[in-house]
C-alpha cells in the first residue's frame, strides 16, 4: 500500500514513501546482498564520538528458518498476526557504555535510534518495507539470544517486500488503512524559546 506522507512543503521522495506497513509478501524474499545494503546505512549513522554503540542481529527466514521463528515467538500476539509474512526479522540495541572509556553513554539509545532510521530509509529506497516494533518480550529474547545486560533491546524490525493489504484482517488491516496523521509543526517545533511554536 502506498501511503506518502502529506507535508506543508515537499521533503524528499525517500522520506515521504517511508511507511511503516503490516501487510508483507510472504512469497519474496530477502536476500543476503540486501541485508548487508541495509546493515551498511545503518553503520554509517553518526554517533557521539563516533562510538557506534548499536548492534543488530539478524534473522533470515530464507537463509535459517528456524532462528527466524525463535526470533518471532518474542513477539507478542498482535505483531504476530502481521510479522508471520515478513522474511526478515532484526533486534535493534544499544549499548549502554561508551567503548573507549566503559562509562555511561547517555547517548547511546539517540545513536542507535540514528542507526535504526538509516536503515528503515535504506529499505524505503529500495522498495521494501520495515516496520519497527516495540511489541516484543525483551527478558525472553535477550535470554533465548544470550544478549549480555550491558545492552539495552531497544526495538524488533521487520522488513520485506510489501503485498496487497487482502492479505490482513482485523485490527492489522484497520492500521493500515487508517489515515497517516501527524501532529501539527507548531506543538512538536519552538522558535528561540520553548512553547513559543515556529510558524509554519
Amino acid at each position: 500500500m502506498h501511503k506518502p506522507a502529506i507535508t506543508q512543503l515537499p521533503i524528499d521522495t525517500t522520506l515521504a514513501n517511508r511507511w511503516s506497513g503490516r501487510a508483507y509478501d510472504a512469497a519474496k524474499g530477502v536476500t543476503h546482498a540486501q541485508v548487508i545494503t541495509l546493515l551498511e546505512a545503518a553503520r554509517w549513522a553518526p554517533s557521539c564520538f563516533g562510538d557506534q554503540p548499536w548492534r543488530f542481529i539478524v534473522w533470515n527466514k530464507g537463509s535459517d528458518a528456524a532462528s527466524w521463528q525463535q526470533a518471532f515467538d518474542c513477539l507478542v500476539p498482535g505483531n504476530q498476526d502481521w510479522v508471520k509474512n515478513s522474511p526478515l526479522l532484526l533486534l535493534i540495541c544499544a549499548d549502554t557504555l561508551f567503548g573507549h572509556n566503559q562509562k555511561p553513554n547517555r547517548w547511546a539509545q539517540y545513536d542507535t535510534g540514528a542507526a535504526a532510521e538509516n536503515l528503515c530509509l535504506q529499505a524505503a529506497s529500495m522498495g521494501l518495507m520495515a516496520h519497527q516494533m516495540g511489541g516484543f518480550d525483551a527478558d525472553k529474547t535477550r535470554k533465548e539470544f544470550n544478549i549480555p545486560e550491558q545492552y539495552t533491546l531497544m526495538a524488533m524490525v521487520a522488513v520485506g517486500y510489501p503485498a496487497d493489504i487482502a492479505t490482513l484482517a482485523g485490527e492489522a488491516l484497520a492500521k493500515e488503512t487508517a489515515e497517516r496523521v501527524r501532529k501539527p509543526l507548531s506543538d512538536l517545533f519552538f522558535d528561540a524559546a520553548w512553547g513559543n511554536s515556529i510558524k509554519a
